[in-house]
């Protein structure tokens, strides 16, 4: 009779435990889906034919809360400081080995000569600031500003 008491509860058990998994992935999923997308900035441009898909969970939040409005730096500066911190990313995804491969993931094709506007500078340049706060590192010479 004990036997069978305790088959009955670890046959509930097993029962209970996989009946709620399944509702409890798909709500899980479907935060992380919606996270994703919201947390998803792209910049895209068909006449120079690039776009730069920032992945960045907070970054959209943190460039609609803290970071300087639009028109407040001039493209020039903008293009300026992303050379520089463009260049230095790139130099930081080579080197696996010294800087930690998980932040440094993918270079960054970023042309000097080319035109890529106020918009594509101005986001590029505060995912670099947002970066650099939300990681602690510093990728130039300055500490980065908001």
């Amino acid at each position: 009779m004990r036997i069978l008491v305790y088959i009955l509860l670890t046959f509930g058990f097993i029962i209970g435990c996989n009946t709620s998994k399944p509702a409890a992935t798909a709500n899980t999923n479907e935060q992380l889906d919606a996270t994703k997308l919201s947390d998803t900035v792209t910049i895209a441009n068909d006449d120079l034919e690039y776009e730069i898909i920032i992945i960045e969970p907070g970054f959209n939040f943190w460039l609609a809360s803290r970071a300087k409005p639009e028109g407040f730096y001039s493209q020039e500066y903008l293009e300026n400081r992303n050379r520089i911190y463009v260049t230095e990313w790139n130099s930081r995804v080579i080197q696996p080995q010294r800087y930690n491969p998980n932040l440094y993931e993918m270079q960054i094709d970023y042309q000097p000569q080319i035109d890529y506007g106020y918009d594509v500078n101005y986001k590029l340049y505060n995912y670099f600031i947002y970066f650099q706060l939300t990681y602690k590192q510093q990728l130039a010479g300055f500490v980065p500003r908001i």
